[in-house]
């Protein structure tokens, strides 16, 4: 079984939301049906990025990773340019 660990942009407060799933279809469709307590006020949600991974725990890190400094700062590079397409850039407040 595969699990994966993904973002999505909160475009309403825009801010990246992080977790990890071993159904990411199912879980995103939970997330903009608001099904999930953490993001049920942050809709609307987009997917921007996830990272399969072999097992659970390694997801599991993965995501503390990418919540930490060092890790936002590598997503951030990461989807800069993306970002920056979506009206996310240095100057309109970069989640």
């Amino acid at each position: 079984m595969m699990y994966f660990t993904y973002i999505l942009l909160c475009i309403k407060e825009k801010r990246l939301y992080t977790g990890y799933t071993n159904d990411l279809r199912n879980r995103f469709k939970e997330h903009t049906e608001g099904k999930v307590f953490s993001t049920k006020n942050r809709r609307p949600l987009k997917l921007i990025y996830y990272e399969a991974c072999l097992n659970k725990e390694d997801a599991m890190r993965r995501e503390k990773t990418l919540k930490s400094g060092r890790g936002k700062t590598y997503l951030k590079k990461r989807l800069k340019r993306f970002l920056q397409c979506s009206g996310f850039g240095p100057n309109t407040g970069t989640p």
